[in-house]
């Protein structure tokens, strides 16, 4: 009974440590004895904070924590697309287009090398550049167009002379515009009776003659108005203006240029003004802007570009112009290299750059970007800037002074261009049909039909329509008129 009774607390004993420890989760039950106990015990500490913390510790091992640039690799092998406008659509703002040009080129060159094949098997080969010099001179004894040219220096010294009378009081201010009245009436008016009445006058030694005698003209009238403000300022204000680099004494100091400052009025002089003669623009000021030095290198690849283009403009229009209205004219004789001399004239990029860095003249804005000309009047004002300035300075502007509309100002600015443009041509060609002044005049309605109706790609697209055929159509009308007056009478 004794040892009975001893088991008993024994018994409990182990049936409360069984109780207390905790069961296997299969509820097995090997576990009550010591050896399951003891290993039960050892697996006690698997508490579920000591599981996470094991689990934390295998994450940061199979998983590294990524970078962003690592991250932002793996998002974009996830996607591949984004929110964009198409490339060609106006409103991706792209605008690199140079491939499309060069292939529109390239495309060019190919459609037209048929006809190149064409023409040199029809015609051989008709370029001559000798045959270019008849069109200036019928008589090589005879120069009549650089003789007119050397005259000029005679209205260029009324110019100096009356502004040194002027600038000391010598004449009054009515007086000095009465002698610039009559020496730029003449400056119009002497060379356009020369021209029409020698007959040794070519038709592109005309254009040449009276193309120098327009420039001169709107130089001397910039010449007059400034040196007019100059003393305007000078007794009003009782101040001076520091002259320009226009035509500086120049001394060298360690291999650059350091120039004199002359205030008015000594800045009339023989140099200063015929500086101002020869540069490439048409407004007088008296602080041009000089380059410090001559780029001999720029300067020679603008010599030969001037060459090459002027040798290809011409052998283009003797290889292909004159044999196509030859054909549809067969007794024409009339050589329409003459008109290549007028566009020369109009507008060479090559001359003016190479003028320009010869007299070291630092303003070389000759053009801005014409051809993305959305209206006529943005064309009007970009493609020729030296004739857009005086338009602008001593045309526009003080007709608007005085009181005038914007319209108004516009349509005197085209009048006055519509009757040079017909000055430069009827002339010279001794027939007057108004071609030319009627298609300036009718850039007033078309600008104002493109300004009011057409904008964006519509309004470049019609100034583009109107170049292409509106000039050309001009310059076929002159051709037409003048072989019917010259050789349909004759035959």
């Amino acid at each position: 009974m004794g040892d009975r009774n001893d088991r008993v607390p024994m018994m409990t004993g182990r049936t409360r440590r069984s109780t207390i420890g905790p069961t296997p989760a299969g509820g097995n039950s090997k576990q009550a004895n010591g050896s399951k106990q003891s290993s039960a015990g050892e697996k006690t500490p698997s508490h579920p904070s000591h599981s996470n913390g094991k689990v934390k510790k295998e994450k940061q091992v199979h998983e590294p924590v990524r970078t962003p640039q690592e991250r932002s690799k793996i998002c974009e092998r996830l996607s591949c697309h984004v929110l964009q406008e198409s490339l060609l659509s106006s409103a991706s703002g792209y605008s690199n287009y140079r491939g499309i040009l060069n292939w529109c080129v390239v495309m060019l060159v190919l459609s037209n090398a048929r006809l190149f094949l064409e023409n040199l098997l029809k015609y051989g080969i008709l370029v001559d550049p000798i045959q270019v010099v008849s069109l200036f001179l019928k008589d090589p004894y005879s120069w009549p167009a650089p003789c007119l040219v050397i005259v000029s220096n005679v209205f260029i010294m009324a110019a100096l002379y009356t502004e040194r009378r002027l600038s000391v009081g010598t004449i009054s201010e009515t007086t000095g515009t009465f002698l610039y009245l009559v020496n730029l009436t003449t400056l119009l008016c002497f060379p356009s009776a020369t021209v029409l009445t020698l007959t040794s006058m070519t038709p592109a030694g005309g254009v040449f003659a009276l193309g120098v005698y327009t420039i001169l003209f709107m130089k001397l009238y910039s010449y007059k108005d400034v040196n007019m403000w100059c003393r305007e300022i000078r007794h009003t204000k009782a101040r001076t203006l520091t002259r320009s680099h226009s035509c500086p004494s120049v001394a060298q100091s360690n291999g650059s240029a350091v120039h004199a400052h002359v205030s008015y009025p000594g800045n009339l002089t023989h140099r200063d003004i015929y500086y101002f003669v020869f540069a490439p623009t048409l407004c007088y000021e008296l602080n041009f802007p000089r380059s410090p030095r001559i780029r001999k290198s720029f300067l020679l690849r603008r010599l030969f570009e001037m060459l090459f283009f002027i040798q290809l403009l011409i052998g283009l229009v003797q290889q292909w112009i004159v044999p196509t209205i030859q054909n549809s004219m067969k007794p024409f004789q009339f050589h329409v290299p003459s008109m290549a001399g007028y566009g020369l004239f109009q507008n060479d990029g090559a001359h003016v750059e190479t003028g320009s860095e010869l007299m070291r003249f630092g303003d070389r804005e000759f053009y801005r970007d014409w051809w993305n000309s959305e209206t006529v009047t943005y064309f009007w004002s970009n493609w020729n800037i030296p004739v857009h300035k005086w338009c602008l300075r001593h045309f526009y502007k003080p007709i608007m002074r005085r009181g005038a509309n914007k319209w108004v100002a516009q349509t005197a600015v085209f009048l006055v261009s519509a009757f040079f443009h017909e000055y430069l041509v009827s002339v010279p060609l001794k027939m007057f049909r108004l071609w030319a002044f009627m298609g300036m005049m009718s850039q007033i309605p078309l600008a104002w039909f493109v300004g009011r109706f057409l904008r964006g790609n519509h309004g470049n697209a019609a100034v583009w329509i109107s170049l292409i055929i509106g000039q050309p159509v001009a310059v076929l009308m002159y051709v037409h008129d003048y072989y019917v007056i010259h050789y349909m009478s004759q035959s």
